[in-house]
């Protein structure tokens, strides 16, 4: 009896976290139409028993920079606090009191750190950076004291405070089971028959029983094993020159991970594919041909090219079958570091190996701020297990909620990354991610870091940073000065969410190691390096775009997810989760539950609010030369509320706002992370015509419909 009477529970006390997440409080009360989740980014402070009055909100607005989510090194978000306060009274009503004092601290309140004065009104405060805080305001007799000792007036807690460990009876429905008939399969019966064994666990985490036993209901699918496959070799570097043809041909290669030999994929042999070096302005044919077995594509990231060759199958051409050729006519009229992929299931075919990069060099000498070398770098992640490969849904894409997220970490196609550099050197780096899901935060940690370029060309200005946030299919150049003797890493360090005890978990994974000389690099860039340079031409090029910043916005999109059939167990203990959702989901520590959830079950949703229609069924039209001021809303409350990067084909586009706050250094873009519950203003420039796609770049979301389709006449 006690089994029966456990989910009925369970619903009582999810449905009151419901009730209680979405009463009217100040902080639920949107300040516009499509306006950032305020639940999210905002906390309402309260006062004590005893002090009649004070009220008020601290708002955890966006920290200006070059990423549209704002991290430390560690992983640890950076909000700039907005105290809006009244009903204080006069500090001296209360006590030997002359002012109002604001600190931040910890849930065990300790250590405690002074933010400064605030009074009725709105009041800016310093940038915080802690996971789970308190905020708290206190009478005290001067304004130079250093820790609280007056009264208390005012107290509130971050949105992340609500990440609690579960009770009692969380850990009862881990022993429950949905057994219904149309539940089964997820549940483990017959998931022998379809192929799967299981995913590897994250260390550290722990999980619940029927969360372990859930299973896709899909066929497993991995490439057929051929043993006559060549052995990937490392990419090449091809030159083209304008007028130049490559032959290019996606087939069956043979890597070696963990010890285990594994078919997967390859342009032209390769792992990744061969880097395209070009100039700026070129036009080259591509020769495709297709040796899978299955039907694919070219798509030319990022890459402002005619509409016939952008490679995306029942939009700008028929997807090649196997054995099948197509030719590809690109021109390149933009600067930067770009990639190609495939258009046709990408969590498969991507995840196997399908990439690689095109370098597109501006004929001015100085586009770059000085550097003695360059180094490209392609990012990825792949899902190995102890069998191998984790096998893909086969009819369906597996990991539809949350992507798919590797647990072995590959630069340019290997893990352990290494570079062997000069004292003083400094180095450019091309970063390009291509993982199916992962928002990397990548730092090098001893060596000074600044961002120079980004998907379509250089920042208004070179800008500082302590890491750098890049999201599936964004690309950054960086410049990094390495002073100091001896190894340093290249590391990916975050803050994931530990669901089951309801922490903050850092994690820290290795991508490579720089091995820094002692002899000095020569010519000195010292002086350079430390200038942030400002590219005047950048900065003309983005004023002719100016006065349409201000305008209204033209059109809207909001970032949803749609359900059906998922398991008992994910259903309720998803709803348990959205008391809190982290704006970037950086690691997949809901394993078995994000693997079991398919593109069957899951829908993800681009909505124009003002026509109600969704996905492929938007048809928006424009004229070539239109600007658009296009708003992105990614909904909280939504059953899964995580990141997007949106991906706008054919067109480039500016990064006016994040969450209401302007952008004050901006980079022509492609692709652009919306994390959740955010708002993002884009300045769209639409200069090249035809029927063109926009979609979610994480390839289990893009799968699982996240896509819609406009016209540029």
């Amino acid at each position: 009896m006690g089994r029966a009477v456990a989910p009925i529970a369970l619903t009582i006390l999810v449905a009151a976290t419901v009730r209680i997440a979405s009463a009217q409080r100040p902080c639920d009360v949107p300040t516009a139409p499509l306006s950032a989740s305020r639940d999210l980014y905002c906390l309402e402070l309260a006062a004590p028993p005893g002090i009649d009055g004070p009220a008020g909100v601290i708002e955890l607005g966006w920290a200006p920079g070059p990423f549209t989510i704002s991290v430390a090194a560690d992983g640890r978000l950076k909000y700039v606090p907005t105290a809006i306060l009244s009903g204080l009274p006069t500090p001296s009503t209360l006590g030997p009191y002359t002012t109002y004092i604001a600190w931040i601290t910890t849930p065990l309140m300790h250590p405690t750190a002074r933010l400064g004065p605030v009074s009725n009104g709105r009041t800016s405060l310093p940038v915080i950076d802690l996971d789970k805080f308190l905020i708290l305001i206190t009478a005290e007799s001067s304004s130079a004291v250093t820790e609280p000792t007056g009264r208390l007036v005012l107290r509130g807690a971050s949105p992340s405070t609500r990440l609690q460990p579960p009770d009692l009876l969380q850990f009862i429905v881990g022993s429950t089971r949905d057994t219904s008939g149309s539940h089964a399969h997820h549940s483990g019966e017959g998931a022998d028959s379809l192929g799967w064994t299981t995913v590897p666990m994250p260390t550290n985490i722990s999980m619940l029983p029927a969360e372990m036993a859930l299973r896709p209901g899909v066929a497993a699918y991995v490439p057929r094993s051929a043993s006559n496959a060549p052995a990937a070799r490392p990419r090449e570097v091809v030159s083209l020159a304008h007028g130049d043809t490559l032959r290019l041909t996606a087939g069956i290669v043979r890597r070696t991970f963990k010890g285990r030999s594994i078919t997967m994929f390859g342009f032209n042999g390769q792992y990744p594919g061969p880097l395209l070096r070009v100039a700026q302005g070129a036009e080259v044919v591509i020769d495709f041909s297709n040796a899978l077995d299955q039907p694919t594509t070219v798509h030319w990231h990022g890459i402002r090219l005619d509409n016939r060759f952008d490679g995306v199958p029942d939009l700008t051409q028929e997807a090649v079958p196997a054995g099948g050729r197509f030719t590809y006519r690109l021109r390149f009229p933009d600067a930067g570091i770009y990639w190609y992929h495939p258009h046709v299931r990408e969590d498969i075919q991507q995840d196997l190996g399908l990439y690689g990069n095109i370098l597109v060099r501006s004929p001015r000498p100085a586009y770059f701020s000085p550097a003695h070398r360059e180094e490209v770098l392609i990012l990825d992640d792949l899902l190995v297990g102890e069998d191998g490969l984790v096998p893909f849904g086969k009819e369906a894409t597996t990991h539809a909620l949350m992507g798919r997220f590797g647990n072995v970490f590959l630069v340019n196609g290997e893990p352990g990354y290494e570079l062997a550099v000069k004292r003083g050197e400094v180095v450019r780096f091309f970063l390009t991610n291509v993982s199916n899901t992962r928002t990397l935060n990548l730092s090098i940690p001893g060596a000074r870091m600044k961002v120079v370029a980004g998907d379509v060309g250089n920042y208004e200005t070179e800008e500082w940073t302590e890491s750098i946030v890049i999201a599936p299919a964004e690309r950054y150049v960086v410049h990094v000065m390495f002073e100091q003797p001896g190894a340093t890493a290249l590391v990916n360090r975050v803050q994931a969410l530990d669901h089951l005890y309801g922490r903050f978990l850092p994690e820290t994974d290795t991508l490579g190691v720089v091995r820094v000389g002692s002899d000095a690099a020569t010519p000195d860039l010292r002086t350079p390096f430390l200038t942030l340079r400002t590219d005047r031409e950048t900065v003309t090029d983005i004023d002719r775009h100016r006065r349409f910043a201000d305008r209204p916005v033209d059109r809207a999109l909001v970032l949803t997810l749609e359900t059906r059939d998922l398991p008992f167990v994910t259903r309720q203990l998803m709803m348990l989760d959205s008391a809190y959702f982290a704006p970037v989901e950086w690691s997949g520590t809901m394993p078995h539950m994000n693997w079991a959830s398919t593109s069957r079950q899951v829908r993800w949703v681009l909505r124009d609010p003002a026509t109600g229609k969704e996905n492929m069924e938007i048809d928006w039209r424009f004229q070539r030369g239109d600007v658009v001021k296009l708003r992105l809303a990614n909904e909280r409350r939504s059953f899964h509320a995580m990141q997007h990067p949106i991906h706008i084909h054919g067109q480039r586009f500016l990064v006016l706002a994040v969450n209401g706050v302007p952008s004050s250094n901006l980079v022509w873009k492609d692709t652009a992370l919306i994390p959740a519950g955010s708002t993002i203003d884009l300045l769209l420039e639409l200069s090249n015509p035809g029927r063109w796609m926009l979609h979610c770049h994480i390839a289990e979301h893009l799968s699982a419909d996240m896509m819609m389709a406009f016209t540029v006449n």
